[in-house]
């Protein structure tokens, strides 16, 4: 056992307010859901949102993200003292009580649920730390709760490596870069192209979530397909979560961490897997939501979402269905895999 392991199994159980007044607004929730290229109405219009049965616009599954921007920063944070060049973001899961809506104003409680380590392949230990925070209110009622497993390693993991440890995204990493490099080398036609959502999207079915009820062990999800990837899509991503660690948009610091270049958020990710299971049973729906980071996203991939029923069952007089999902490159390799449960219609 490492010092470092050692202290960190001291700190187990402590908890801190992290996250305080994090306003769920109408325009963030739609700058949100571009960034994740979730077309959905609900999350624009809120007369689509009224014909779906919310009170107001909801916001995707993802969108606490946003709790990182330093104005609902409490200061009181968990500081594991990874070091930001060598974190990776392991797996990550949400449990809903209901959806965040817009009019929500919520706070955040982190808790350090537990710490391990384990030898690389390659070599070398690798910390593993998993904290949790859960969500409430004004009403102090909880909405819903998120637990990330974070992990540093003695060095940097590239896509060559044998070492298969989900690759993901650095959450530790605050700075700002002077430029996207990226910028200089496209066209003003891609530039614009990759500000619009529905250029991303290409392919994609409307939301249906009536055929909840029909659902059987099998049935496959509409499929989302987005691409290609622009470095300008990773740094929309960063200004609308507040994930602004450089590695996602400036060249020489992530080639500097050992990387060949800049790539994308696991949560820029993660969210168009949200987007494809939100669309499939309907927001209001889905009760859990994780995922694990399997490989990066580079500029210029197209990514596809998918899920399978893999059980159907009754629970306290609720039927629940369970589904698998994973986001593939165009050449077949598993970006994220993950798992997702939602409670069926009457």
């Amino acid at each position: 056992m490492t010092e470092q392991h050692e202290h960190l199994q001291e700190r187990i159980g402590e908890t801190h307010t992290t996250v305080q007044g994090l306003v769920v607004e109408a325009g963030k929730v739609a700058e949100f859901a571009r960034a994740v290229s979730d077309d959905n109405p609900i999350h624009y219009d809120p007369e689509a949102a009224k014909s779906r049965g919310f009170d107001s616009v909801p916001a995707p599954l993802t969108f606490t993200r946003t709790g990182v921007f330093p104005r609902y920063r409490t200061g009181a944070e968990l500081d594991l003292g990874f070091r930001p060049a060598y974190v990776l973001h392991g797996e990550h899961s949400y449990e809903y009580e209901r959806p965040l809506l817009v009019g929500d104003v919520v706070s955040g409680e982190t808790t350090l649920v537990d710490v391990y380590e384990r030898e690389g392949s390659r070599g070398g230990t690798m910390t593993f730390a998993e904290v949790e925070t859960v969500y409430r209110d004004r009403s102090d009622e909880r909405v819903l709760a998120e637990r990330a497993t974070v992990i540093e390693t003695d060095g940097a993991v590239t896509e060559s490596s044998t070492d298969r440890t989900p690759h993901g995204d650095h959450d530790d990493g605050h700075r700002l870069s002077d430029t996207d490099h990226s910028l200089e080398s496209q066209s003003s036609e891609q530039i614009e192209r990759a500000t619009l959502p529905d250029s991303l999207v290409t392919e994609t079915t409307a939301p249906d979530p009536a055929r909840m009820g029909t659902l059987e062990v099998g049935d496959t999800a509409p499929t989302v397909t987005v691409g290609p990837l622009r470095r300008h899509d990773f740094v929309r991503y960063a200004g609308s979560s507040g994930d602004f660690n450089p590695i996602h948009y400036d060249e020489p610091y992530a080639q500097a961490a050992g990387n060949p270049s800049v790539f994308g958020q696991g949560m820029f990710t993660a969210g168009i897997a949200a987007h494809m299971v939100a669309d499939w049973f309907g927001l209001d729906a889905v009760k859990m939501f994780s995922i694990r980071f399997q490989s990066q996203t580079w500029s210029g991939d197209t990514i596809t979402a998918n899920a399978e029923v893999t059980s159907v069952n009754m629970d306290d007089g609720d039927e629940y269905v369970e589904a698998d999902l994973h986001v593939v490159r165009a050449d077949g390799e598993r970006v994220l895999t993950g798992q997702a449960t939602a409670v069926l219609p009457e």
